[in-house]
């Protein structure tokens, strides 16, 4: 019998009969909405994409039509339907995570059990694992991975991706502090226990300079980094960039601790 993964690879390949096998589309789904797999998971130290789930996402998307959702106050006209659509009381507490009245999670995306949600958006196929705070205004883009015990500020923008297919999520590992107003995108790893301050843009071609060193890296904060927003020069104009200005240390941990009464 074909895996799930060859079920849908042989589906993206064969657009002429993709329609009868739906099932598989919504099976992988289905999986995505329960965390029981994940567009992006860490293999022998190493982040590894798989491409198939976010195939199945787009597939969804090809083989499905809009609807009219019902919204409350305003309806919706989209292809995608929202998580928490028709649950009861009982399916929240089963779930074991809090949101707050103008927060919006996609179908797909997997919310953890003791998550907080404000008013926030998660998009399709995202992964937020348990103990996480999404703040007001914060944006978890499609696919982006979210490690345990997080804090993501308010209006904080973590990217999404499905296109190219081989790009890499962002992901925020474990234990880390995402400022105000910040960031990510473009495939950024931030390393477990980091600390983003307020402000903080991360996107793939970002300089992130180490203060102490002065080395000059792309693409990933390592971990218990504490990175502000900078400048250095080129030419006749500063550019933007990142900079590691110290290691996580016990005054740190006090400014970012989490509430654990928040996540009871």
């Amino acid at each position: 019998m074909k895996s799930l993964r060859e079920k849908i690879e042989q589906m993206w390949n064969d657009p002429a009969g993709a329609a009868e096998d739906f099932i598989y589309v919504r099976e992988a789904m289905d999986k995505l909405d329960r965390g029981e797999l994940r567009i992006a998971e860490k293999i022998n130290g190493s982040w590894i994409t798989n491409e198939y789930l976010k195939k199945a996402v787009l597939l969804y998307f090809k083989h499905t039509k809009s609807q009219l959702m019902a919204g409350g106050d305003c309806n919706f006209f989209d292809k995608m339907p929202l998580k928490t659509r028709n649950w009861t009381e009982s399916d929240f507490v089963r779930a074991g995570f809090r949101a707050v009245p103008g927060s919006l999670v996609r179908y797909s995306a997997h919310i953890a059990k003791s998550v907080v949600l404000m008013p926030c958006f998660v998009n399709v196929g995202a992964f937020v694992d348990e103990g996480v705070m999404i703040d007001t205004n914060a944006l978890v883009g499609s696919c982006a991975q979210i490690g345990k015990r997080c804090h993501i500020s308010d209006g904080v923008t973590i990217g999404g991706v499905l296109e190219p297919l081989h790009s890499t999520p962002v992901i925020i590992e474990d234990n880390c502090f995402v400022g105000a107003r910040s960031v990510v995108s473009e495939g950024v790893v931030v390393e477990e226990g980091a600390v983003l301050g307020a402000g903080t843009i991360l996107s793939s071609s970002t300089k992130i300079i180490d203060r102490e060193s002065g080395k000059i890296s792309y693409g990933k904060i390592p971990s218990y980094s504490v990175v502000a927003a900078g400048t250095y020069p080129s030419g006749n104009v500063n550019l933007s960039c990142a900079v590691i200005v110290k290691r996580v240390d016990e005054s740190t941990r006090r400014k970012t601790s989490i509430n654990e009464l928040l996540r009871e």
